[in-house]
């Protein structure tokens, strides 16, 4: 079926082959199926992907299929063979081509893709996808150099940390050259039945931009082209040779992935990752916080109106220039988040912002990568996300709780880094704060909770049993912190044993980085 294939069974060759291989004006066009060997084999091919349907469902492995390539090319034909052996329950098919809405465009243009991704067991198709940014975007002008570049960077992230999480992605390109589209065009064109719908302005237009495609496809084939997530070209040309290489392509990496899988549960100590020692650090980044830092009442009162009224300007004027802003509170169990964000929002607009209280992942949000929910909730250009605990719980409590294993915890780090990066790149301002408390005023907060009438509902059995682990929970925010503070995207430690000095802290803090930005 053509060399683009073998990538998926040897690596070496790939990576000594990657260049002869991404080069289109090197694919043979010309090959071709006759009609009695395509009857010889599609049944049977038929067959095997529902086979192997059933056993990724088993095996709860999600697979993503993107179709990218020409307009003409056969896409709906082709995804529509595809689908039609597969048991309809288990996939669904994204049409990704259309404009964006306007919640769309107001936020990270991964934001729509991510809300795309299939659950574990599940498989999602998409005629076209998330390389609509490096292409018509490129191609129509609509993106700078420096947004491309990003964009490769970014797409590149997105596909990897899927894959890490146990996603198979495959990604086919369909081919023809530029007579063979004019002469399918000017055929569909003469479909009344379907000329409306399949040919319009549009795809005229992007035949006349046929060579610009052919140079963006090759960038993209370039920066994107990688041993997780491979492109495999197809020669469109003929419609049965295209069938035949798409079903052998998803057969062989489906078989692969299924075999990886099931060895894995057989060796179930998982990947080794070797990462830097924290001995780097020195002490304890806690332990050099100054926690007897605080204000008297009468400080606070004069502080803080100011400050909030302040705030509520500042929400009106990014409102106004379109600046998301994300605000992200970590901190030890009774240490003032849910007080501090109260303070923080009293004086603002409501419709302005949303406070996202984070508990443990539902059944769907466990179905999916653990970033898909967070990413579900980033605000929208102009408007101010709030989130009560974070994506930080995957290198805290499900750390320190077991609730998922070392190496994916440790391979978290990166990915929150390029989670947040990406957020600052779209222009949104991100402050990240750790709302830090000793364990003596801990206890006092605990045991304040619980002779309180009012305040009894914030305490609960879990909060006791954390408390038991608090040295072990102290490590895991050490290199959190460690890992994870940024240039784009620093954390801000708020010493918390004076409530009202945390409160103003927090106020400045978040002030000062908008200031910076509107």
């Amino acid at each position: 079926m053509g060399a683009l294939i073998i990538r998926y069974l040897k690596k070496s060759y790939f990576n000594a082959n990657l260049k002869s291989l991404i080069m289109l004006e090197k694919v043979d066009l010309s090959q071709k199926t006759t009609k009695e060997q395509y009857k010889k084999v599609i049944t049977g091919l038929e067959l095997r992907v529902g086979e192997l349907q059933r056993e990724a469902k088993e095996l709860r492995i999600p697979v993503m299929i993107v179709f990218e390539g020409w307009d003409g090319a056969g896409k709906g034909t082709l995804i529509n063979k595809l689908i039609l052996p597969l048991d309809p329950r288990g996939f669904k098919v994204y049409l990704t081509h259309t404009a964006q809405s306007e919640e769309e465009i107001l936020r990270p243009f991964l934001w729509r893709y991510w809300n795309k991704t299939p659950e574990k067991g599940r498989i999602a198709v998409y005629d076209r996808s998330w390389y609509r940014r490096v292409l018509e975007d490129k191609v129509n002008k609509a993106i700078q150099k420096k947004q491309l570049n990003q964009a490769y960077t970014e797409i590149n992230h997105f596909e990897r940390q899927l894959t890490d999480d146990g996603n198979v992605i495959i990604k086919f390109l369909l081919h023809i050259k530029k007579k063979k589209q004019k002469k399918r065009l000017q055929e569909m064109m003469k479909d009344k039945a379907m000329s409306w719908r399949l040919v319009t302005e549009k795809e005229w237009k992007h035949y006349k931009q046929y060579d610009k495609y052919f140079e963006a496809y090759e960038q993209m084939l370039e920066n994107t082209d990688t041993d997780y997530a491979p492109w495999t070209v197809v020669e469109a040309h003929d419609r049965r040779f295209a069938t035949i290489k798409i079903f052998e392509t998803v057969i062989t990496v489906l078989e692969n992935k299924i075999e990886e899988v099931k060895l894995a549960q057989k060796n179930k100590d998982g990947k080794k990752i070797i990462q830097v020692k924290l001995s780097a650090m020195g002490s304890s980044v806690l332990d050099k916080v100054d926690l007897s830092k605080s204000l008297t009442r009468e400080e606070y009162q004069k502080k803080v109106v100011p400050l909030q009224e302040e705030m509520r300007e500042i929400e009106f004027k990014m409102y106004k220039k379109r600046v998301p802003l994300v605000i992200m509170y970590e901190g030890w169990d009774g240490a003032g988040k849910g007080g501090n964000i109260k303070r923080l929002v009293q004086l603002m607009d409501p419709r302005g912002y949303e406070v996202h209280p984070v508990a443990a992942p539902n059944d769907i949000e466990r179905a999916h990568h653990y970033l898909w929910r967070f990413w579900r909730d980033i605000p929208k250009a102009g408007h101010i996300g709030i989130f009560d605990r974070s994506w930080y719980g995957r290198v805290l409590v499900e750390r320190v709780e077991g609730f998922c294993k070392e190496h994916e915890w440790k391979r978290s780090y990166k990915e929150i880094n390029e989670f947040e990066e990406q957020i600052v790149n779209f222009g949104a301002v991100l402050v990240k704060f750790w709302i830090h408390i000793d364990q003596k005023e801990q206890l006092r907060r605990f045991q304040e909770r619980q002779k309180l009438t009012h305040k009894q509902w914030k305490i609960t059995e879990e909060d006791w049993r954390n408390r038991k682990k608090w040295d072990k929970y102290k490590v895991a925010v050490d290199e959190m912190l460690f890992r994870t503070s940024t240039t784009y995207a620093p954390w801000t430690i708020v010493e918390a044993n004076s409530k009202y000095y945390a409160r103003v802290k927090v106020l400045k803090t978040i002030i000062n980085a908008m200031k910076e930005k509107v």
